[in-house]
């Protein structure tokens, strides 16, 4: 038989993926020579239980764990974003993903999953969580892109606001979260739609997986279909009998966070992995912070990022 091994495009992580064409059939092969317990082992973990669920993910075929490699389905190279970007009528298209947030959020959570001698406790977000998260806009966006910047006296004033913030967050850390659920995680084969990256799931609030989506800073929704989609959400989900404004508390405030830390996230892909095709995105993901901005709850923050952050132009390496 014969074999054929091809380098496909990677994402933000440390993981390497090939696509191994045996035949007629295909597979996924993922490296990572670093955090291999959590871009393996918690990815093979976490796929198998999102399969158990009657979520499409890629399955495991082969383990070679100890040389940092596991070989697993090929879900397709067809992502939801490549379908969406030119649609014009997207609002369809977005329910059924909101659909797969339905199923996600229905997963009743153990309190350890096994893989052989290996184990995984799925963690919880915490208030220190959202905090260490933010920390990345800090010590990577301020500290490469205001150099006039006093940081650590803008860090002090802002983490302190953004500490009072998440306090206010309404639901509770109870729903399986997939955690970096948009349109480039979402595969399209046929039309089944799958799942990867989901290494990073986590138990949290009912509105982060939401906010993803929506607030997807490769994709530039306008206003109003982002509202008509959270309702949808609203109307639809286990929260339909929640005030709506408890909804959109939390959903502001985790775009806020989100999008602070992407920012982070972003630098240093440009910085220290020298991945600078992310920066492209920093302005939108500026212009999703601001939308949010105006929610009375974030007044103050928004007045103490007015006047302490700088916002330039970034500059590839």
């Amino acid at each position: 038989m014969k074999y054929e091994l091809k380098k496909i495009s990677g994402d933000a992580s440390f993981r390497e993926f090939y696509r191994l064409k045996k035949g007629k059939k295909t597979s996924i092969i993922v490296q990572a020579n670093k955090e291999k317990f959590k871009n393996l082992i918690n990815y093979v973990i976490i796929n198998k239980i999102l399969t158990e669920n009657n979520i499409i993910a890629p399955k495991l075929i082969s383990n070679y764990y100890q040389n940092n490699i596991i070989e697993i389905s090929d879900l397709g190279k067809k992502s939801f974003y490549e379908k969406i970007i030119k649609k014009k009528n997207k609002f369809n298209y977005y329910k059924d993903l909101i659909k797969i947030i339905f199923k996600l959020q229905k997963i009743k959570i153990k309190n350890k999953y096994y893989f052989g001698k290996y184990k995984i406790k799925i963690q919880k977000y915490s208030l220190s969580h959202l905090n260490k998260e933010t920390d990345l806009f800090f010590d990577w966006y301020l500290k490469f892109n205001s150099k006039k910047l006093k940081i650590s006296h803008t860090k002090k004033i802002l983490k302190k606001e953004l500490n009072k913030i998440y306090k206010k967050l309404y639901f509770k850390n109870n729903t399986f979260v997939h955690r970096d659920f948009h349109a480039s995680n979402i595969m399209i084969n046929k039309k089944a739609i799958g799942l990867i990256d989901s290494q990073d799931a986590i138990i949290g609030n009912p509105l982060y997986d939401v906010v993803s989506l929506i607030d997807d800073v490769r994709i530039k929704l306008p206003i109003n279909l982002q509202n008509k989609l959270l309702k949808f959400y609203h109307l639809e989900s286990k929260l339909r009998r929640e005030n709506f404004a408890n909804l959109k508390n939390d959903y502001d405030i985790l775009s806020v966070q989100r999008n602070l830390k992407i920012l982070g996230i972003f630098t240093r892909l440009n910085k220290r992995d020298n991945k600078p095709t992310y920066l492209k995105y920093v302005p939108y993901t500026w212009n999703l912070i601001n939308r949010r901005l105006k929610n009375p709850i974030l007044k103050n923050l928004q007045l103490l990022l007015s006047k302490h952050v700088k916002i330039k132009k970034i500059k590839k390496n």
